[in-house]
């Protein structure tokens, strides 16, 4: 079979490729031995949302008496939410589904392993082998949860977020290993949802990739919910004991649970690829090495996603997907990595874009700061949802806005405007002078944006 466009994995860098390359008027194939989707579809964003969905309902009638709304008696049925979660993968998957055949995409079923320039063997799902030809191939297979041997990996105790996301009942009490994203949503799912939870993080804070206020702010809102945070600890050992699992500190001390979820990172999917026999350059971490382009060392062949090792987001992989078919395709694209937003699902939602203060500080920027709270915004009075914040950190000289960073209700749909604003280089005075429909929680960010000057109305 001979391809425009091969794409070895159908996740959302690979599935999005193949769509747009096919758009363009390229014959296109995905080879996926999985569910289309990849990790984040079926193992990832889309069922821990679908999850969180239900933690934000339960806290919305936790809070109901506020409102003059009494609710009594009412029941978490795990089992049921986890069943309506498959129903939302199982429909979105078919939607790829629907999408390939509707773009004439074809999908080969089976693992793709490259057997030099222009040539890709599939070992199908039916036990054959095919070969395929293709001027171009785009590797797109992803990462997969890391682990530690001394961290007592069994897939049923002591698990990562693929086991977790599978479990029909609520542990009594769950020790996460990392205060990372997937730490700190499944912290607030399980705790919502009854579970005692402790983390424990090797870092001074959890979520240690963020604005340092926001972290540390949103700790002890976790601490308030009644969660153990334990921060530069390090687990030496877990061992598994009558049914429960007990942890042991590099301090001697020791936690007992009935789970253990590891959430220590991921690691990049690119063994038995055939990757070394094609002579594709890798980084020292086992990444694959593209330029700008998503090209790799060897002509026609290109890479994105996790396995690039730029930037772990879903919505990063499907944008080197888009930048690699456009160059393919003749048109030479580029991703911008410094306008990126990054969500996390917690209760309150956090997100950001571009450069924290202390970030840009080190590039040589002198900023100025602008903070606007959820508790002075009517939308978030009238919603009951006031914790948290809008901060803009803009340069001092340009006024450029170069980093948006919110902690509050809806924070991962508010960030887009951040995100437009860092990606366009609009300066704080002219997101400012933006008119903003009132009454809405959007108006945080122009009220950050008037504090950048000291000018905020209602701050």
């Amino acid at each position: 079979m001979r391809y425009q466009i091969a794409i070895i994995g159908g996740g959302p860098g690979g599935y999005v490729a193949a769509i747009r390359a096919a758009q363009l008027g390229a014959k296109v194939a995905v080879i996926e031995q999985e569910a289309l989707g990849g990790t984040c579809l079926n193992r990832g964003c889309i069922p821990t949302k679908a999850l969180l969905a239900g933690a934000a309902l339960v806290k919305g009638i936790q809070g109901a008496a506020a409102f003059g709304i009494d609710v009594k008696d009412y029941r978490v049925d795990y089992a049921r939410l986890a069943a309506r979660k498959d129903a939302v993968v199982k429909q979105l998957t078919q939607g790829i589904a629907y999408l390939f055949k509707k773009n004439k995409v074809d999908h080969i079923k089976g693992r793709g392993f490259l057997k030099g320039p222009g040539q890709v063997e599939v070992a199908t799902a039916e036990g054959t082998v095919e070969n395929i030809e293709a001027e171009n191939i785009i590797l797109a297979t992803g990462s997969e949860p890391a682990l530690i041997a001394a961290l007592g990996y069994n897939g049923s105790t002591v698990v990562t977020s693929t086991e977790a996301l599978a479990w029909t009942e609520v542990p009594a009490e769950l020790l996460i290993i990392g205060g990372g994203v997937i730490g700190c949503e499944f912290a607030t799912l399980f705790a919502t949802m009854g579970s005692k939870v402790t983390i424990v993080e090797m870092m001074p804070t959890i979520l240690p990739m963020i604005d340092s206020e926001i972290s540390r702010r949103f700790s002890m809102i976790l601490k308030k919910a009644g969660v153990e945070i334990k921060t530069k600890a390090q687990i030496t050992a877990v061992q598994e004991e009558g049914g429960r699992v007990q942890a042991t500190l590099a301090g001697g001390q020791t936690i007992a649970a009935d789970k253990v979820l590891i959430s220590i990172g991921r690691q990049f999917n690119t063994r038995d690829l055939g990757l070394e026999e094609a002579g594709i350059a890798l980084g020292p971490k086992g990444e694959i090495i593209v330029d700008e382009y998503m090209r790799t060392s060897v002509p026609g062949i290109y890479a994105i996603g996790d396995v690039t090792n730029k930037i772990q987001l879903a919505h990063v992989a499907s944008a080197q997907g888009l930048a690699a078919v456009e160059t393919i395709m003749g048109r030479p694209t580029k991703v911008n990595y410094d306008a990126v937003p990054s969500c996390i699902y917690t209760l309150p939602e956090i997100a950001g874009v571009g450069l924290t203060r202390e970030a840009a500080e080190e590039r040589g920027l002198k900023v100025k700061v602008g903070k606007f709270p959820f508790l002075a915004s009517g939308k978030a009075l009238c919603s009951g949802e006031t914790e948290g914040m809008v901060k803009i950190i803009a340069e001092a000289e340009s006024d450029r806005v170069v980093g948006v960073f919110i902690m509050g209700p809806h924070a991962t749909e508010l960030i887009a405007e951040g995100t437009l604003a860092v990606n366009r280089g609009i300066t704080a005075t002219e997101l400012a002078a933006t008119i903003h429909a009132h009454p809405t929680l959007a108006e945080a960010v122009m009220e950050a944006a008037e504090a950048v000057h000291g000018m905020s109305i209602h701050s």
